[in-house]
Order: C-alpha cells, then sequence, then structure tokens
C-alpha cells in the first residue's frame, strides 16, 4: 500500500487494527517523518530552506507565504494540506494520519497539538485506531496549548482560545475556550 493508496483507503475505512497494511504504511512514513523533522528541528533555516523541508515534509509544495516557527513534530506528515499565509509557530504536534486541512490565513499559537486518531476502548483491541480528520477553516486563530481532537472542524473566522480542548465542532464566526471547550461568544 503506498501513501496515496493509505490516505484514499481511510476515507472509508477510518478503522486500522493494530499490524494491519495501512498500520505498516503509518510506520514506514513515520520513519521519514522524524528526518525530516529532525532536519528542520535541530539546525538553523531561513524561511525560504523551512518552506521546502516543509514542502517535503507534507508531499506537497506549500505557499511562499507560508511561516513556521520550529521545532515542528509530526509521526506522518503526508496527510496535511496548508492554505496561503498559514504561520505555525514554535513545539507544534500534528499526528495527521487522518488527515489535517489548515485555510487560509489561519495562525496556530505555541505548542497546539491537533491530534487525528483515537485507539479503540477495548484493553484487548488497544493498538487498534480510529482515525478522523481535522479541517480547520479560514481565518482561524488557534491560542498556544490548545489541543483539537480527531473528527473536529472548527469553522471560517473562529478563534481558539489558549489551553481549548476541541472535541466538537467549532461554528463559524465564534470563540471557544475550556476544556472541554465550549463557546464562549459569537464574533
Amino acid at each position: 500500500m503506498t501513501i496515496e493508496e493509505y490516505i484514499n483507503y481511510i476515507k472509508e475505512n477510518p478503522y486500522i487494527e493494530a499490524d494491519s497494511e495501512a498500520h505498516k504504511v503509518m510506520h514506514k512514513a513515520a520513519l521519514e517523518a522524524r528526518k525530516i523533522t529532525s532536519e528542520i528541528n535541530n539546525s538553523f533555516h531561513d524561511a525560504e530552506e523551512l518552506r521546502d523541508l516543509f514542502s517535503k515534509l507534507i508531499g506537497k509544495k506549500v505557499d511562499d507565504s507560508f511561516g513556521l516557527f520550529p521545532p515542528f513534530y509530526t509521526d506522518f506528515g503526508k496527510n496535511i494540506t496548508i492554505g496561503k499565509r498559514v504561520f505555525i509557530n514554535e513545539g507544534c504536534c500534528f499526528q495527521d494520519q487522518g488527515g489535517i486541512e489548515i485555510g487560509d490565513d489561519t495562525l496556530i499559537g505555541h505548542q497546539v497539538v491537533l491530534a487525528t486518531i483515537n485507539h479503540d476502548l477495548d484493553p484487548y483491541k488497544r493498538g487498534n485506531m480510529v482515525i478522523k480528520p481535522i479541517k480547520i477553516g479560514k481565518r482561524v486563530w488557534i491560542g498556544a496549548h490548545a489541543t483539537i481532537l480527531s473528527g473536529v472542524t472548527v469553522g471560517d473566522n473562529s478563534i481558539i482560545a489558549a489551553g481549548a480542548v476541541v472535541t466538537k465542532d467549532v461554528p463559524a464566526n465564534s470563540v471557544v475556550g475550556g476544556v472541554p471547550a465550549k463557546v464562549i461568544k459569537t464574533l
């Protein structure tokens, strides 16, 4: 199974069994992602070099307006889609096996976690995974230390407060905060 086949497969089959072919593809991609993120994180790079390395990491070219302050972490890399004028601050961790889409003009604060995987609740099947995408709209601001969990869609123009844990969809033009995150106000 190739990366492309894996990405298509999980759209129809969001449950991955431990040691399955899809799981093995995830591990192979993780090895490559660790190599590239190690290069990103362990020496200085100017903005153009970071865009080139990030493009290599995700397997597609990012726009010249993309900005990244390392370190950056991911355990897959090949299922991230980035819009224009997106900025990712230091220490972010993207678990993108299920797919992460980030819309234009989005700002992502320090140490934000985007996690597209949950493990099976059955302790005898705990190695199995349920994988769902995260979709972040345009002009979204995600505050430092926020966590967005699998299956969540964040609507355009929304703000995720620092430290929030987002477990369900965020309506457009909303400010959410807390654990779990709730709508605080409408913009």
